[in-house]
């Protein structure tokens, strides 16, 4: 099962932040996490019209000083958007404080499946 965005929030926290101990990397600044996360919820997929953190293609978020680690997937493997989807990643990153590089990689294992989508998501797609 793939994280959902409070294990990835807890995955980048501070050691003192994080519920699970599970911490990668420093944390960056106090709210460093949610600017990124918010940001992140401005990458919309162009052909679903649904951000990508309630997609569920933000597989892993990791803080280390001030650059910010994003593993991503797409939807399927052949889809021709991860480019867009990238920069995209890297524009709404960028105006953030506290972030000087963003290192964005996309992954297609494990695949994307609609099970990784937040409830919102499947709501909007019409999945119950």
């Amino acid at each position: 099962m793939e994280p959902n965005e409070q294990e990835l929030r807890n995955a980048t926290a501070a050691p003192d932040e994080a519920s699970n101990g599970d911490v990668s990397g420093d944390g960056g600044p106090p709210g460093l996490v949610d600017q990124v996360m918010d940001a992140l919820r401005k990458v919309n997929d162009p052909e679903l019209g649904i951000n990508i953190v309630d997609l569920g293609l933000v597989y892993d978020v990791r803080i280390e000083g001030g650059t910010v680690h994003i593993d991503y997937t797409l939807t399927t493997m052949g889809c021709p958007i991860g480019p867009l989807i990238e920069d995209q990643i890297r524009q709404m990153l960028e105006p953030v404080e506290g972030v000087d590089e963003v290192e964005a990689e996309m992954t297609l294992s494990p695949p994307w499946t609609p099970d990784k989508m937040s409830e919102e998501a499947k709501a909007a797609m019409g999945f119950f």
